[in-house]
């Protein structure tokens, strides 16, 4: 069976409760990736996700370590939690790079998917920064150098542009509209299958002996809602994404 690593798309949240004079406070966490990964799961993929506060200290930061899985996906988690492992933010040690790792992973025959969210691409106040980082060599689009987030609450809408690739061969008419995106080009060399209010929503890229791809919008609410996880279309489209990015061959 393929191996699958989905990095972030979750998060702890913090809130004080004001009730007259007295207060307290409460912690939760949550993640936005189970209907992904369920969505995966129907298609026969079975997905890992490496929680975000974990990255840090346990994601691979080594491409030998990286061989142990064949398709990696980043999802609203920023550079920042690769580059500062504890050893390096903590102790003031020499660390991997995970990314320049993740990099040579991909040109070595990996499949690296970035989804999109606050904290991809370059995200909410450019914090997620990737765009100068060593993936932007590898993902198939340029990314702004500034706060890239396109906020369509109204709805942005969704068309198929490559009907003749396999990820295009799945992907059935009636789309719903999405709430949101990060904003990128395709690079001259990739493959541009869907756009979501006419830029880029997904593009695919043949990388040394690997593959990138991009979804610029979220897997889960807010940007990507119920409706659209709802869709026929939405497994199929998940399922084939990863198969193209090595997990499997696509079935068109």
């Amino acid at each position: 069976m393929a191996r699958v690593l989905l990095a972030g798309e979750s998060w702890i949240s913090h809130a004080t409760h004001y009730k007259g004079f007295d207060s307290f406070s409460s912690v939760t966490f949550e993640t936005g990736a189970d209907a992904f990964i369920a969505a995966a799961a129907a298609q026969g993929v079975e997905v890992e996700q490496m929680y975000g506060h974990d990255v840090p200290a346990k994601f691979p930061r080594t491409v030998e370590a990286l061989a142990g899985y064949d398709v990696v996906i980043l999802s609203d988690i920023g550079a920042n939690s690769f580059l500062l492992p504890p050893q390096t933010w903590v102790g003031g040690q020499r660390s991997g790079n995970a990314l320049v790792a993740l990099a040579d992973w991909v040109r070595a025959g990996g499949g690296l998917m970035m989804a999109g969210g606050y904290l991809s691409f370059q995200g909410f106040q450019a914090r997620a920064n990737f765009a100068r980082s060593p993936l932007a060599d590898v993902l198939p689009v340029t990314m702004l150098d500034c706060d890239d987030r396109v906020e369509s609450p109204q709805g942005a809408p969704v068309a198929l542009v490559d009907a003749g690739h396999e990820i295009g061969a799945v992907w059935p008419d009636g789309a719903p509209e999405l709430l949101g995106y990060n904003h990128v080009t395709a690079t001259p060399d990739a493959r541009v299958v869907a756009t979501v209010g006419g830029d880029v929503l997904v593009a695919t890229r043949e990388v040394g002996a690997g593959r990138s791809l991009v979804w610029t919008s979220d897997i889960g609410p807010h940007w990507c809602p119920t409706e659209f996880l709802g869709w026929p279309g939405f497994a199929p489209v998940v399922g084939a994404m990863l198969r193209w990015l090595g997990a499997a061959p696509v079935a068109s």
